[in-house]
């Protein structure tokens, strides 16, 4: 467990030589990862996230694609489709660029909803299905998604279900005047646009890093802190639809990757804490009402983490 803590601080610290943003950011992209789930990052155009997404597959030598969401992008460009080889007279299945490590499902929702849905499949159970085959895809498989705030013109909300298949919701944000001028430092100092990353794991070892977070333990009363804050949200009068039971299990997943981050077999709350608003934000459903006085889903998860009751400090396990 020493050992793989040194390994995802080696890859955050690499992808941090390339990428100008805070350790918070990196950590929670590293928890999706190892959580053996998939990432959603909202922000405005050009703040990094393409990069992010690069680097981190360059720090983890793993294939990496690029499929860029448009508003003509049909299922198929994205999953593949069969093609008709004349040559020895059938058909033949063309693989789409899902069929990577790495998937940089990039502006995510300008697509329509149904081609957005493609992507389920793949998230949920590593597999496409096209022509009635089932294709699997590469271990390990991981998508990290971008999007714009949704008020930007030309975007479409992300379907319920397709928001709840990512583990986490995180941003980069904009750097401080610091890290702006450091990036403008970093290019002067190169001689090409996209800066290079050293690989720091292999494919092998990253499917033994996402096997890991499964030897995290959690003790009772943490799990209960765990459950009672997701099903908080349900009660919640702003809240339209809270976080599932679905989601209840990736928040677990979350917290033992977290747990596994900081160096522990065992979670605590406070690492519920640090991945409650990752992981439940994208999951909740305001009421009308709260829409009207500006209320967000932050403020929400921030209100019931205050609201519900923390146990007492977790012993630690062996």
């Amino acid at each position: 467990m020493e050992e793989a803590t040194k390994r995802i601080t080696a890859v955050m610290d690499r992808v941090s030589e390339a990428v100008i943003t805070d350790r918070e950011f990196l950590e929670t992209v590293s928890t999706g990862l190892l959580a053996r789930g998939h990432v959603l990052l909202e922000d405005v155009p050009g703040t990094g996230k393409t990069l992010t997404a690069v680097a981190l597959a360059d720090a983890l030598d793993l294939e990496f694609t690029r499929i860029q969401f448009t508003p003509d992008l049909l299922p198929s460009d994205i999953t593949g489709s069969q093609i008709y080889n004349e040559q020895h007279g059938e058909f033949q299945f063309q693989r789409g660029p899902v069929f990577a490590n790495i998937v940089l499902a990039d502006e995510i929702n300008r697509a329509p909803p149904k081609t957005q849905s493609a992507l389920l499949e793949a998230m949920d159970e590593g597999q496409v299905t096209v022509g009635g085959t089932t294709y699997d895809l590469p271990e390990p498989f991981f998508v990290l998604a971008t999007q714009n705030p949704i008020e930007q013109e030309g975007t479409f909300r992300l379907p319920e279900a397709q928001r709840d298949r990512f583990i986490v919701k995180t941003s980069i944000g904009y750097p401080d005047r610091g890290g702006e001028i450091d990036l403008i430092s970093r290019r002067a100092n190169r001689n090409t646009q996209m800066p290079t990353v050293d690989p720091v794991v292999d494919a092998s070892q990253v499917i033994t890093l996402r096997q890991l977070p499964e030897r995290v333990s959690i003790e009772e009363s943490v799990k209960e802190y765990l459950v009672d804050l997701a099903r908080a949200s349900r009660d919640d009068p702003r809240v339209d639809v809270g976080v599932s039971p679905r989601g209840i299990q990736r928040f677990f997943e979350a917290s033992r990757a977290r747990a596994l981050i900081d160096g522990r077999n065992y979670v605590t709350p406070d690492d519920i804490k640090a991945i409650a608003r990752p992981v439940m934000t994208h999951r909740l459903v305001l009421t009308s009402e709260a829409g009207i006085k500006d209320i967000n889903a932050e403020t929400i998860v921030t209100d019931l983490l205050d609201s519900v009751e923390v146990p007492g400090a977790a012993t630690t396990s062996d």
